[in-house]
């Protein structure tokens, strides 16, 4: 059986990974969903001298303190460059990186800069706090609702908190470690044949998806498939390989 910690993206915590969880333990691997820090249930720990280096943190001690090894690390959107930093700095206990809806942040870019830095700061709050958009502006902004109802509509809205700013400012750096874990790409709501085109053209985002160590996968909704289609979501990981 698998150990998969599950880390989320802007403006959500563990909670967003039940129906995940549910399914994988049901299935005897053993889940570890994430809230980083000064979100959800930790929300309380918020203030703008929040970094990336604190939810990398936030992963790091998980799996240390946990003792956890031959992990699937798992990142949903912009969870991704928390999820990338921590697999550099602890590649012996990576067993596979996974990118639902999202993909690595290069090396000295930063995480805003990857979902549109103007459209983020033009919604801020006093100065530090972004705040969950309005529907209609996320999918204008590219960020697909397919497949959220109202009821998972409502859950989201009334459950995510504001995100701290600095943690998607400041530009990851990294070793280079984490350049030769395996990795899979799950794509949502882009549909593969268009990720691949772009892998093809040699697209600066998506060129590195063309090295041996990706895997390509697809799984149709909107951008929030761990609450649209969550048992799905699950079973797709479960068919992944730790390690080829």
């Amino acid at each position: 059986m698998t150990t998969y910690v599950l880390v989320p993206g802007l403006w959500l915590g563990a909670w967003a990974w039940q129906g995940v969880t549910s399914h994988l333990r049901e299935n005897g691997h053993t889940a570890y969903p994430v809230t980083l820090t000064g979100l959800a249930d930790r929300s309380h720990l918020a203030t703008p001298e929040l970094t990336l280096d604190t939810h990398i943190d936030d992963i790091v001690n998980l799996i240390t303190y946990e003792d956890l090894r031959d992990v699937v690390l798992v990142g949903h959107s912009l969870g991704n460059a928390a999820v990338t930093g921590a697999a550099d700095r602890m590649p012996d206990r990576i067993a596979r990186v996974v990118y639902l809806e999202s993909g690595p942040v290069p090396d000295g870019v930063a995480p805003i800069d990857m979902a549109g830095r103007e459209f983020a700061e033009a919604r801020v709050r006093d100065g530090w706090r972004y705040p969950l958009p309005a529907w209609e502006d996320l999918e204008a902004s590219g960020s697909s609702l397919a497949g959220l109802g109202p009821a998972e509509r409502e859950l989201m809205r009334a459950r995510a908190t504001d995100q701290p700013l600095g943690t998607i400012t400041a530009p990851i750096r990294l070793t280079g470690a984490f350049d030769r874990l395996p990795k899979t790409l799950i794509s949502s709501s882009f549909p593969l044949a268009q990720v691949k085109a772009l892998i093809a053209d040699g697209h600066p985002l998506f060129a590195p998806l063309a090295g041996p160590e990706w895997e390509l996968r697809e799984l149709p909704t909107g951008h929030w498939p761990m609450l649209s289609r969550p048992a799905d979501t699950a079973a797709l990981l479960a068919e992944l390989t730790p390690r080829p």
